[in-house]
């Protein structure tokens, strides 16, 4: 046990060292309250054209069926609040594509983390998880003590909000585990009321299939006509629910250099956005996660918005 606690003390102290917000521990077990959530949400279609989301569902809630020989589920949240935002008089982008692809910088630094835990404690095998896999990542930060899942179901964090990534490792490692914390959204109704196109059927339930973030990012044809005036003006995902959190006022801007937007970004204004070209689109994203929905895809989002 002492072993296990003084293993656990050492990894979180190397996830500060690279630049992570904080880091919590659980075991690696069967999801047991997620499972019948997730059968719910897909048998009422709420993924949308997300078919992936129908894939792989047994190791969606066993990192075991995942990561031969699991024992901790090591989660990791990366703070990307930015210091600035976008001019106002422009067409929206989500705060977390502002710079750098976060698969990339959150990638590296999760190497380096087990490629240290390697180091110091010995053969140690798993694998990194950063949004690539079947892991259900919120909810295994929220088992690990690193927040709650609120009523957007995003995972909310006293003193921190909410404007950040999360990530895991997944190793065959017996550490010691921490519990999950309370929920704090109390009878906040903010994210919901907020909502432009009340994806936010109830409370801690998202329609996956309504919300603003897939219509301009994960769908593929054209987005449904009868959402036309609703977007609020969001080209590339959706931070209202965020934005309207009362938890998010103790946001801190992120020190990640990584995370800094192309100078360009944050000034650009609305005719800038329709008038933009493949080149300038390649300039400024160069190492987005914009480039996912590609040029073609923000050009059909801008035009829906005009």
């Amino acid at each position: 046990m002492e072993r296990a606690r003084e293993r656990a003390s050492l990894i979180k102290t190397e996830a500060k060292r690279l630049g992570f917000l904080s880091c919590g521990i659980s075991k690696a077990s069967f999801l047991e309250e997620e499972a019948p959530r997730l059968e719910k949400w897909l048998y009422k279609n709420m993924n949308g054209e997300m078919r992936y989301m129908e894939n792989h569902f047994d190791k969606r809630l066993d990192p075991t069926k995942l990561v031969e020989g699991s024992r901790s589920v090591v989660s990791l949240l990366l703070n990307y609040y930015p210091s600035e935002t976008q001019n106002k008089d422009s067409f929206k982008l989500s705060k977390y594509a502002y710079g750098t692809d976060y698969h990339f910088v959150i990638k590296d630094k999760l190497k380096s983390l087990l490629h240290f835990i390697q180091d110091e404690i010995g053969e140690v095998n798993g694998r990194a998880f950063v949004d690539s896999a079947p892991v259900l990542d919120k909810a295994w930060a929220a088992k690990s003590g690193l927040g709650w899942i609120g009523k957007h179901s995003n995972l909310l964090t006293q003193q921190v909000g909410s404007f950040y990534f999360i990530a895991e490792l997944i190793i065959d490692l017996d550490l010691e585990y921490d519990s999950a914390t309370t929920d704090h959204c109390g009878s906040c109704t903010a994210c919901i009321d907020a909502c432009p196109t009340e994806a936010i059927t109830e409370p801690y339930v998202v329609d996956g299939s309504k919300c603003i973030s897939y219509f301009t990012i994960e769908l593929k044809e054209n987005i449904p006509s009868a959402f036309k005036g609703q977007l609020d003006d969001w080209m590339f995902g959706c931070d209202v629910c965020q934005d309207v959190c009362p938890w998010n006022r103790f946001s801190k801007a992120h020190n990640e250099p990584l995370f800094n937007p192309h100078p360009e970004l944050l000034s650009m204004s609305k005719k800038d956005w329709e008038e933009i070209t493949e080149d300038t689109f390649k300039k400024v994203f160069q190492k987005s996660a914009v480039k996912r929905t590609k040029f073609s895809g923000l050009k059909r989002n801008i035009n829906f918005l005009k």
